[in-house]
């Protein structure tokens, strides 16, 4: 843990120095008048936009995790959603992800732990499948729109990459992959004494029933990638209000694309200067200065400090709601 932490403190500030570096090399001022040029309503334009984002991927949640009983309201995964995005997003140093979070929340509802741990899984899974259509998409739209195979090819070799990994993992899950974690999980807290981890009892299952029902499956899928196309909007939309028009294409190359470069940053926490090369490398293709690029990843950046704040506190209130719950409603402790 103590080596675990330290690569993540080593990245997170190799992450901060090359943010850094970007923004002495590209000129502080002018990125700063950018950011002033979109101003309060450009922000508050992009916060909103991001909440009919969210609202897509809370549907998408519920759908392919939303069948075992007790089944929660659409208000109850849109704000877990932003619970998990907020920590997900602002606090990248702990040990805990908001998916992590999420599940424990569900479970303190009253949902059984192995389904709350299997639905937000299986949830996480098809966000990264349509991840990768959505980035296949990008790839396209930019051959279609520049013709830069530099970029493509680079992408289209990190997609086989992670497709590979994806296809793996589905097929360790089919073999037994999921039992055997869930068997091992059993033995550990047996042997440390650890009585909650008992309810992960049938988590292999529960992950299993996600994927049998191929309604659920194509439901969620759709929601998740309508979720990433509307990301492509709000690039379009933060784009306007930093004083450059775009097409919708090409809001979807770069969301696309700057997205596949977060992902594959995820070492770095808050793939801090990771984000913003992949912004300027896909910005550039099209003309877009290098300073209009980090101005638009700082404008997201803000969005999800404006975002996640209110969060965070959300989170603490349900911790402090679900540890002292009502006696009249044990499990319902939530707002």
């Amino acid at each position: 843990m103590r080596r675990l932490k330290g690569t993540t403190l080593l990245a997170g500030a190799a992450g901060i120095g090359l943010s850094a570096w970007l923004l002495k090399s590209y000129g502080l001022q002018r990125i700063g008048d950018l950011i002033g040029h979109a101003g309060w309503r450009g922000l508050f334009a992009v916060v909103a936009f991001h909440g009919v984002q969210m609202l897509c991927s809370a549907l998408g949640w519920r759908a392919i995790a939303g069948s075992p009983p007790p089944q929660e309201t659409l208000r109850t995964y849109f704000l877990l959603r932003w619970i998990r995005e907020g920590i997900n997003n602002l606090l990248p140093l702990a040990q805990v992800g908001g998916e992590v979070v999420a599940w424990q929340l569900l479970s303190r509802r009253g949902a059984k732990l192995s389904n709350a741990i299997g639905g937000t899984v299986a949830d996480l899974t098809l966000e990264m499948v349509t991840q990768i259509l959505f980035t296949l998409l990008g790839v396209i739209l930019l051959l279609m729109s520049v013709a830069d195979r530099g970029i493509a090819t680079g992408v289209i070799a990190g997609l086989l990459i992670v497709s590979s990994l994806m296809a793996g993992a589905f097929v360790a899950l089919r073999l037994g992959l999921g039992a055997a974690i869930e068997k091992a999980l059993l033995r550990i807290g047996q042997w440390m004494g650890w009585a909650g981890i008992a309810h992960v009892e049938g988590l292999n299952d529960a992950l299993m029933s996600c994927y049998q029902d191929r309604s659920r499956v194509v439901r969620s899928a759709l929601w998740h990638l309508g979720s990433w196309l509307l990301g492509g909007m709000e690039v379009c939309l933060a784009l306007h209000f930093l004083g450059a028009d775009v097409s919708i294409g090409t809001g979807l190359v770069i969301e696309s694309l700057g997205q596949a470069a977060k992902a594959l940053g995820f070492a770095v926490p808050g793939a801090l200067g990771i984000q913003e090369g992949g912004y300027i490398m896909v910005c550039g293709a099209f003309g877009l200065s290098a300073e209009l690029a980090i101005a638009l990843s700082l404008l997201k950046r803000l969005r999800e400090v404006v975002l996640g704040i209110p969060s965070l506190i959300a989170w603490q209130h349900c911790e402090v709601r679900s540890s002292n719950p009502p006696q009249d409603s044990v499990s319902r402790s939530m707002p």
